[in-house]
């Protein structure tokens, strides 16, 4: 069932949406650096995340003084910017297929680290508003969510290509486990906004 936001909960998640897009964008540039360092198809992935959510809560920025249809129709085009960087892994592990060389793992962990903490704390200041914006910050809070639990795979997959297993094998797994929760996030995105607009036309 559609979520209808709180009344005089604007201000508070408009202030908790501009935060977490700055955070979002600060760390993008922080992790696609790193990631072309060393050549790593999961942080590649991550960082377009990063990326991508800094435009969702831009977005959701926006739409947060639309009216529910319009706010619903806002939710389906982010469920389909969700699928971006699903689409840019798939693109970078079949590049990565041709020289299937492993990243170096200390650098991958730490930037995975990094990650985790930024993601971390965006998903608990989402959680405590995301029931105010409807699909909206529906979208907002998966992605930070799903985005931490990649990023704990990230920081195992450095720790297998250092300890135990040497290959480019655990990077690319994991870039195409990021590629799988966020294709499933959209379509969860997707099926709360395409609620939302037929009870706003109802």
């Amino acid at each position: 069932m559609a979520e209808n936001p709180r009344p005089g909960g604007e201000p508070a998640l408009r202030s908790v949406v501009g935060r977490i897009a700055g955070f979002n964008l600060g760390y993008f540039g922080v992790e696609f650096a790193v990631a072309l360092a060393i050549g790593s198809v999961a942080l590649f992935a991550d960082s377009i995340d990063f990326l991508e959510d800094a435009a969702v809560n831009l977005l959701i920025l926006l739409g947060l003084g639309w009216g529910a249809a319009a706010r619903a129709r806002l939710g389906m085009l982010l469920a389909l910017l969700l699928l971006v960087p699903a689409l840019a892994t798939l693109w970078t592990a079949w590049d990565k297929f041709g020289e299937p060389l492993p990243p170096a793992p200390l650098p991958l962990i730490l930037a995975g680290a990094g990650a985790l903490l930024v993601n971390t704390g965006c998903a608990l200041m989402l959680a405590k508003v995301r029931r105010q914006g409807g699909s909206l910050t529906r979208a907002a809070f998966l992605s930070a969510r799903n985005d931490a639990l990649a990023n704990l795979a990230i920081i195992g997959a450095g720790l297998v290509t250092a300890f135990l297993w040497h290959s480019a094998w655990p990077d690319l797994l994991v870039g195409l486990a990021i590629a799988a929760v966020n294709a499933d996030a959209a379509w969860e995105v997707w099926e709360a906004a395409r609620e939302e607009h037929q009870a706003a036309k109802a």
